[in-house]
């Protein structure tokens, strides 16, 4: 980790105006308006080449409107210089910035790195909504989606995991700061260029490289793999993003002509609908009775194939009976033996 020991306006004025110039309408495509002093960027910056790129592009593109924060999540030796290491640039450049610590609590059980994720996820939302930030930016680039791409086609993943992620989402349920990935046009070299022409050595994790990593190890294929560039990758990702937001819109429509809700019970016509089609109907009407994110995968499928075939079935708390609209209702409760 070193940051130049040219004086601090040269880092802003490394960032060539080109590279402005193509971030600020990447920037306004996510965000749908430029940030101000009163509703600044939050920017999450770990301190690698990605997000260090992003924080330098949104200063020199939006002087005056960034705020930066880093979570220190605990879970490494190193993580707590590196977070000083992000606190030093951003003074050097004029960005306040905050370390967010850990919640050890929130780390606790299941997967950790996705425990790690959430946990990110929820104290760059408590800190954005304390700090009046509208939006939440985070790195996430062309290779990203590449890498996504390749590790999701070969667990045989379906349409909606083979799609890109959002360019913006709600951060959280129900609150108002969005979820924002402005550099989803940029590859991982041309932040990597950028950075290095403002004389700044980022953050590297070890991870990143570590083979018993899935996306360590498809980083490495790509990389040495011309026949699977990550640009064109993305590109299907994109796509599929596309036809993903179009089947949303059809199923709505047919949410509305063909389910009946009814308090806690649904009732749901699926004649003559596409394989799909069905199976977002069937887990929207499980997700409305159980007010629970709807199951996926092969336990949706089971559950469909068995009231397909007159059966009644039960999944995530909710019991399905067939007929000419499938009802949907809450299971009883299991009784004490």
């Amino acid at each position: 980790m070193r940051i130049s020991a040219a004086n601090d306006a040269s880092l802003i004025d490394a960032i060539a105006g080109a590279d402005v110039a193509r971030f600020t309408p990447d920037w306004l495509a996510v965000a749908g308006r430029p940030p101000s002093a009163a509703e600044p960027i939050g920017i999450a910056v770990s301190g690698g080449t990605d997000s260090v790129a992003l924080l330098l592009l949104a200063r020199a593109a939006f002087p005056g409107a960034v705020l930066a924060a880093t979570v220190d999540h605990g879970l490494r030796a190193e993580s707590a210089e590196e977070a000083a290491f992000v606190g030093t640039l951003c003074t050097r450049i004029g960005v306040p910035h905050a370390i967010l610590p850990p919640r050890p609590e929130m780390l606790a059980g299941g997967n950790l790195q996705d425990r790690a994720r959430a946990m990110r996820y929820r104290c760059l939302g408590d800190w954005a909504v304390a700090a009046g930030a509208p939006w939440v930016a985070v790195a996430h680039q062309q290779d990203d989606l590449a890498e996504t791409f390749l590790l999701r086609a070969r667990r045989g993943a379906g349409l909606g995991g083979l799609a890109a992620m959002r360019p913006n989402r709600p951060l959280r349920t129900g609150a108002p700061t969005l979820l924002v990935r402005p550099l989803l046009g940029w590859s991982r070299a041309e932040l990597a260029a950028l950075i290095h022409a403002a004389g700044i050595e980022p953050v590297e994790d070890p991870s990143n490289r570590h083979p018993r990593f899935d996306r360590s190890r498809a980083r490495r294929l790509l990389a040495e793999t011309p026949e699977l560039p990550p640009s064109r990758l993305a590109l299907a990702a994109t796509n599929l993003r596309d036809a993903e937001a179009a089947l949303d819109w059809v199923a709505e429509r047919e949410w509305a002509e063909r389910a009946e809700v009814d308090d806690d019970k649904v009732a749901l016509d699926l004649a003559d609908l596409p394989r799909e089609l069905r199976r977002r109907l069937v887990a929207r009407a499980l997700k409305t009775v159980a007010d629970a994110p709807p199951p996926r995968g092969s336990g949706l499928d089971r559950l469909i194939a068995a009231v397909d075939a007159g059966r009644v079935a039960t999944l995530a708390g909710v019991v399905v009976r067939p007929g000419p609209r499938w009802q949907f209702a809450p299971a009883p409760p299991h009784r004490s033996p």
